[in-house]
């Protein structure tokens, strides 16, 4: 039963015509709501807002949704039946090769349609995390439906470790089409056919030519903190707290209470440090793509091919992530920022990842790196990356080098080659 299925119920005992109309302003809503929770998040999508948007006013938006968080339930909950949808129709395909992409050309055909206009986009479904527990339960549920069915794509499972290299597979490919709105909007329409098929072939062949080893050595903590400017240890603790709180609970579940309480400091001095949330949020963008930057350049200073320098930065970045301590902060939290701030970040993150397309380009050139279009891989190497965090739980069940290994196969081997299970 859905989230507002009593009241589609009370709508049933109408008349046809007005049941018509009620579903068809309900739609209206979530229209509205979608859009505004996509720009603004949840917290910052109002029921004022999506009135405005449907020509209602607030009392009359209730009628259909008693609050935001039923509402925002809703929008979810319809994305995830449309996601679902998707990985279905892709899951007909007759091997694993064909299943991925398929599900990547239907992302593909439903941006552009959505920047045509003639469909709506889904939801971004991070904010989920921020929801009270009884609506969200619900979602995080359907949501795990949604990742089995994406890692059923390469069954049968002949042993646990090919299941967890599956997962590894599920967990990237979602990430990518999450992420996907957010740099393909730099394409034409009419070149999308031509930019899914060099992300599938990428997918399909991996990074790493035929022959090539995975030996990279990790830079330490130590190294990364002494290229870095200082910065004095209340403000990294601050730091440190808040990104795993925005990674673990989005912006809503860091609060300046969750935060000083973990510390056990004042709220005087969190605002001694930054002057509000927003800061805060950004602040912990900026460090977490000075870091990255830093990894890049520390890999690129070692010895090597371009390939070794390449995975050497990778697996780094991984080992920051499975630690766990001081992740970086998930892109997810960009919805809560003004769009002032959200293009500042998303301008960082294209740097990051135009580092990382120079790599590809000269590994390319000396054949150490598979010939890809430098732009896209990159993007997939950035969303990789920044959504490793999410799968902890998964690494903590294995050495930590071994996790690495499995889950950045997912970028040197491709979706389809089992071989890092023998390494």
């Amino acid at each position: 039963m859905g989230i507002e299925q009593a009241i589609v119920d009370k709508a049933d005992l109408r008349k046809p015509r007005s049941r018509a109309r009620f579903e068809q302003k309900r739609e209206a809503i979530l229209d509205a709501a979608t859009t505004l929770i996509n720009q603004h998040g949840v917290r910052g999508a109002t029921l004022q807002d999506v009135a405005a948007a449907v020509g209602l006013n607030t009392t009359s938006v209730t009628y259909y949704f008693r609050r935001k968080e039923l509402l925002a339930a809703a929008v979810f909950e319809q994305s995830l039946d449309r996601l679902k949808a998707m990985v279905t129709e892709a899951a007909r395909e007759p091997d694993a090769r064909a299943r991925v992409a398929r599900f990547i050309r239907l992302h593909i055909e439903l941006r552009a349609k959505v920047l045509r206009g003639a469909e709506k986009p889904l939801v971004v479904l991070s904010d989920i995390r921020t929801l009270d527990e009884d609506v969200r339960q619900p979602l995080l549920d359907r949501y795990r439906e949604v990742f089995d069915a994406v890692r059923s794509f390469w069954k049968p499972f002949e042993d646990e470790g090919l299941r967890e290299l599956c997962t590894a597979r599920a967990h990237m490919l979602l990430e990518i089409v999450f992420w996907l709105p957010v740099w393909l909007a730099d394409y034409a329409i009419n070149d999308f056919g031509r930019v899914g098929r060099r992300l599938v072939s990428i997918l399909e062949e991996g990074l790493a030519p035929p022959g090539a080893t995975w030996r990279p050595r990790l830079i330490t903590e130590d190294e990364v903190r002494d290229a870095m400017p200082p910065r004095d240890q209340a403000s990294e603790n601050f730091l440190r707290v808040a990104t795993r709180l925005i990674n673990e609970s989005g912006y809503r579940g860091a609060s300046v209470l969750r935060i000083v309480e973990q510390l056990n400091v004042t709220k005087g001095s969190f605002y001694h440090h930054l002057d509000a949330k927003d800061d805060l949020v950004l602040e912990c963008f900026r460090q977490s793509y000075k870091r990255v930057a830093v990894v890049q350049w520390l890999a690129q200073q070692a010895g090597g091919t371009e390939w070794d320098r390449l995975s050497q930065g990778i697996a780094s970045l991984l080992d920051i992530q499975f630690r766990a301590d001081w992740p970086l902060t998930r892109t997810t939290a960009l919805q809560a920022l003004p769009e002032d701030l959200r293009i500042e970040v998303v301008r960082r993150s294209n740097r990051i990842a135009l580092r990382f397309n120079g790599a590809l380009v000269d590994g390319a050139r000396d054949g150490t790196i598979n010939v890809t279009d430098p732009l896209i891989a990159s993007q997939l190497i950035l969303s990789t990356l920044n959504a490793a965090y999410d799968l902890t739980s998964w690494a903590a069940r294995q050495p930590r080098d071994r996790a690495i290994a499995i889950y950045a196969s997912t970028l040197a081997n491709g979706l389809f080659d089992d071989r890092v299970l023998d390494s």
